[in-house]
């Protein structure tokens, strides 16, 4: 999902040039769309959106320094960078592996939240709540255990497909997510009992101690490089034999990589080390694709593990 954001640069005359401009980018005249961005910004040299999308034509034109250089601009002009140059950054080898910024994450599911789940669905194939919905039955399964609980926290719950997956096995289904347009699709479902606008790890830490059953997360981890973290605050927040479930994109190599999606891919290898630092028990680390993206399966992981 490529973020369209824009913000205007207070010059309606820079601001024409610059959407001339993008809809040359999408037609392919790339070197035209590059020269119309340029004459956007001789008249507002801080023009975020257009620094941006300089930096996107620039990589797409295989012409790294001068897309780098665009890059910083965008990000300097706009440091909680929204647009997410900081990610291009690092895909184009310029900065090291960080966090993803809140104001970016917020940004692009706030954009997204009218149309997501339509999109995840249907042209995406979207899986990951399915996914983890059959893992954690046969992982309760194996125990010889029920899969119901009592209460569950849905992180980066988004229009609430994971609670629509787990509704018949949950009592009182909590939801927590960066984007306050995805919570208002999310309460429009009446799944939740609870619904709030927070980061994922934020969230979890305003929850008492062992105060949940289950701790789900679809597709939402991605969002995250360190998962330490977040695995230690969903182990605080279960009760025992509570199950945290959730589902990651990974990769060949080891440790944590960020993708050409701009979503982080994490080992196998670094999951079952990351679990077994929080003190949780491994139950299930399995492949499983949570969608497609370019007529192709997306590499995952089904993760389930419990509080002993």
């Amino acid at each position: 999902m490529p973020l369209r954001l824009f913000l205007t640069s207070g010059d309606l005359m820079a601001d024409r040039r610059f959407e001339f401009a993008r809809d040359l980018q999408l037609k392919g005249d790339l070197p035209a769309a590059a020269d119309l961005i340029e004459q956007a910004l001789e008249l507002a040299p801080g023009f975020t959106s257009a620094w941006f999308t300089l930096g996107e034509i620039r990589a797409q034109l295989g012409q790294r320094d001068k897309a780098i250089v665009a890059f910083r601009e965008a990000w300097r002009s706009d440091p909680d960078d929204q647009h997410g140059a900081g990610l291009h950054l690092m895909r184009l080898g310029d900065a090291h592996l960080s966090e993803m910024p809140k104001a970016y994450v917020q940004a692009l599911f706030d954009q997204y939240a009218p149309r997501f789940e339509h999109t995840l669905v249907n042209d995406l194939d979207y899986r990951g709540p399915s996914l983890i919905f059959k893992a954690v039955v046969a992982a309760r399964v194996a125990a010889r255990k029920p899969a119901l609980f009592k209460r569950a926290v849905d992180l980066g719950c988004g229009t609430g497909l994971a609670a629509a997956a787990f509704a018949r096995q949950v009592d009182h289904f909590i939801g927590i997510d960066l984007s306050p347009g995805m919570i208002k699709q999310a309460r429009a479902t009446n799944l939740y009992a609870e619904l709030e606008v927070a980061d994922m790890i934020d969230g979890l830490r305003g929850k008492a101690d062992a105060s949940a059953n289950l701790v789900i997360a679809a597709d939402a981890f991605v969002y995250l490089s360190d998962l330490a973290p977040v695995l230690t605050e969903a182990r605080r927040v279960l009760a025992s034999g509570g199950v945290l479930a959730f589902t990651l994109e990974t990769h060949d190599g080891g440790g944590i990589i960020l993708g050409e999606g701009l979503r982080y891919a994490h080992s196998a290898e670094y999951v079952r080390s990351a679990i077994a630092r929080a003190g949780l028990k491994l139950l299930t680390l399995e492949p499983g694709s949570p969608r497609i993206e370019n007529n192709e399966p997306v590499r995952g992981l089904v993760i389930v593990a419990d509080k002993t």
